[in-house]
């Protein structure tokens, strides 16, 4: 497609964001450009030098974004509030529309420091950039409503982190998002008092991200959709048997949209209590606590948006949330497993099985999918035997598979899995002799999973 600039954001005016200038990096290396994410929104044909300068040293595009901007907001973290949030590390770079004519932003990690980094540094390590390359690529292919990873260039500097050892190499990355608005976004203004803000802001989001004229009720209308999408982000996250780890209020976009991955892990097992970040001592953003952070989450933008209209009005929306998640989960179980929708009551059933199977079996999350794809299971596994499993065998005999599994991805000794033992395989030889092979076949290997899936 045409590459199609735009600067919609600039029509919020400017008490939203401030202008920041990139980082004068030491170096650009290019070590990984997303040339599919490309092509749906016109920039493949870029020739290296060019990807270098717009994503390493963030040349402006034609008629989008004169410069950068750090976007302001708010948020809870792990309960606590903290107003004194905001891009620290990342900006936005350019917006633009991609095939479907959807707004979209080009956002960044680790392009330098903001009004916003507080004693940050404004870095990102190259460890980091290569795991959000890991953690999009595979939620992708799972179907998982994601920012996807554009680029990621190393900068030659040498950065100093607590958590992993030091000095370390460092990168900016470039993410290709459906909007970069926040709940903590809302939170802000809220927090100052700025009604009118709040109201701009919501049409904006309805316009420029939901392709909405904004109604009578545009709060209401907007609401709507947040509690909609984000209930369903919730529910991908457990079919995907993903932990993103940081479900504070700032890092849900009010696209319902995932992004920003710090600590993210699969979990291998079906296990409620799995955690992805070492910080997380009390297992608030747990695997099976995700859905209650999101919706803790959502009616923290309640609390905001009821500026403007009365808290009665925004209730029975955020009620929903439970009904809305419960549904999703059930329709993207057994989208995972590749069998259509019979009765409401069959599929609950089913779902059910799976998870209760899951979580007392002993087989790991992407074996069961990949063994039991269309509804049958296709080799011999004694774990399938136990009592747990009899259950799901019994309801998933009168299920028909959505579509043949021609794709020689079925045919594979293993399925194609993410787990933390893998993901430091992968950088070790980076780390040690700037081998990207490993990533480069991981990446190859995670896009031969999606065609197999979105083949039904």
């Amino acid at each position: 497609m045409d590459f199609s600039p735009q600067a919609r954001i600039l029509t919020l005016g400017d008490q939203y964001y401030d202008a920041v200038a990139a980082a004068d990096f030491p170096e650009t290396i290019l070590r990984f450009r997303n040339d599919r994410a490309a092509a749906e929104v016109g920039l493949d044909g870029l020739a290296d030098a060019e990807w270098i300068a717009r994503f390493g040293r963030f040349a402006p595009f034609d008629e989008s974004l004169p410069q950068p901007l750090a976007l302001r907001y708010h948020g809870h973290q792990f309960r606590h509030y903290n107003p004194d949030l905001g891009d620290g590390r990342g900006f936005l770079y350019a917006q633009l529309r991609d095939t479907s004519g959807r707004l979209m932003d080009l956002g960044t990690k680790g392009s330098g420091t903001t009004p916003w980094s507080r004693s940050g540094d404004g870095r990102l390590t190259l460890k980091g950039g290569v795991r959000e390359i890991l953690a999009t690529e595979m939620l992708e292919a799972l179907g998982v409503d994601t920012s996807r990873t554009f680029s990621l260039i190393e900068t030659g500097e040498h950065l100093h982190r607590g958590d992993e050892p030091s000095p370390t190499r460092a990168a900016v990355l470039v993410r290709l998002s459906h909007g970069h608005i926040r709940i903590g976004s809302f939170q802000r203004l809220a927090y100052l008092k700025d009604a009118e803000g709040i109201d701009r802001l919501v049409r904006y989001c309805l316009a420029e991200l939901y392709g909405e004229t904004p109604g009578a009720e545009a709060v209401l209308q907007l609401y709507a959709h947040v509690v909609d999408r984000t209930a369903e982000l919730a529910a991908s996250y457990m079919a995907a048997g993903f932990v993103h780890g940081v479900l504070n209020s700032d890092n849900i976009n009010i696209t319902g949209e995932s992004f920003d991955y710090g600590p993210w892990r699969f979990t291998p097992q079906w296990e409620p209590g799995f955690t992805a970040a070492y910080f997380d001592q009390n297992g608030l953003y747990s695997f099976g606590r995700q859905a209650q952070a999101i919706h803790w989450d959502t009616a923290q933008l309640a609390m905001a948006l009821a500026t403007l209209v009365p808290v009665e009005a925004l209730a029975p929306i955020l009620d929903g949330f439970a009904a809305r998640y419960e549904a999703a989960l059930v329709a993207k179980l057994l989208a995972r497993l590749g069998v259509a929708a019979r009765s409401e009551a069959q599929d609950i059933a089913l779902a059910d099985a799976v998870t209760r199977g899951l979580a007392e079996g002993g087989v790991t999350i992407d074996r069961f999918f990949f063994d039991w794809r269309g509804g049958r299971l296709r080799r011999d596994e004694p774990a399938y035997a136990a009592p747990i499993f009899g259950p799901f065998a019994e309801a998933v005999a009168g299920y028909d598979a959505l579509a043949p599994l021609d794709h020689p991805y079925w045919s594979d000794a293993e399925p194609c899995s993410m787990h933390i033992e893998e993901v430091e395989a992968i950088w070790a030889p980076i780390a040690a002799s700037d081998d990207w092979s490993l990533l480069d076949a991981k990446i190859a290997a995670i896009r031969r999973m999606g065609d197999a899936l979105r083949e039904a």
